[in-house]
């Protein structure tokens, strides 16, 4: 598909794709380019890896915590549903890719990270893994929602989808450390050539590092470090 006409417009205004707590990582809020790289459309990109009421995004650890890899199923997030942020149709699905093993040690982090550039050449597959790309009814923009989990996947390109419909799981796939969800909004739906667009999220209750600072969002773009969920209706 051709680009959304123009880049240079208002963020884009999304729904939280998800229920429940999640903690924010990588945001714009921080820094743009938000992971640090301007590739594959992931300019003002966002990250949300799940959490339980007391903010821990894992309630277990072993042996593999401090030195080696862990099952993803020990994270809160993973098999979490996630939802469409925006009314639109579906326009590009990808699935296949494995959900791997998750680190949180150094040691583990370490080799994985020196794989990057190897993943890179490999396409956007490899770094994207599973993912739905829809595009929003009211901006035209193409929204991305990567590192689903293998299987799970409940739509295919035509599809219509309205704000809050299940697309597929939270899972561990592609360059991906632990189970998150990373947004995107693009003018392509082409991840090899896309430019990323500023992001907005609607409604959404944040709480600041550390459990401080409770308030609810009509509109923005939620701190790094936060942890937000859907404002209640």
């Amino acid at each position: 598909m051709s680009p959304a006409a123009g880049s240079a417009r208002a963020p884009v205004l999304l729904a939280l794709p998800f229920e429940g707590r999640w903690l924010v990582q990588n945001s714009p809020a921080r820094r743009v380019p938000s992971h640090g790289v301007d590739v594959l459309g992931q300019r003002y990109a966002i990250d949300f890896t799940g959490v339980d009421e007391r903010g821990r995004t894992a309630s277990e650890w072993g042996w593999g915590t401090i030195l080696s890899t862990e099952p993803s199923e020990r994270f809160v997030g993973f098999g979490r549903p996630i939802l469409a942020p925006v009314d639109g149709v579906v326009v590009s699905v990808h699935d296949g890719e494995t959900d791997h093993e998750a680190r949180r040690s150094q040691l583990a982090l370490v080799a994985y990270v020196a794989g990057q550039a190897g993943r890179l050449r490999d396409g956007p597959a490899a770094v994207a893994g599973n993912h739905v790309i829809v595009r929003d009814r009211v901006s035209q923009a193409f929204v991305a929602l990567v590192h689903l989990r293998a299987g799970s996947l409940q739509v295919r390109p035509g599809d219509e989808v309205v704000v809050g419909e299940q697309l597929a799981r939270c899972g561990n796939s592609g360059n991906s450390t632990q189970p998150h969800v990373h947004v995107q909004a693009m003018d392509s739906d082409d991840l090899r050539v896309a430019r990323g667009l500023p992001i907005a999220f609607a409604a959404y209750r944040q709480w600041g590092p550390k459990g401080r600072g409770i308030r609810d969002v009509a509109r923005g773009i939620p701190d790094e470090r936060a942890i937000v969920a859907p404002v209640p209706e």
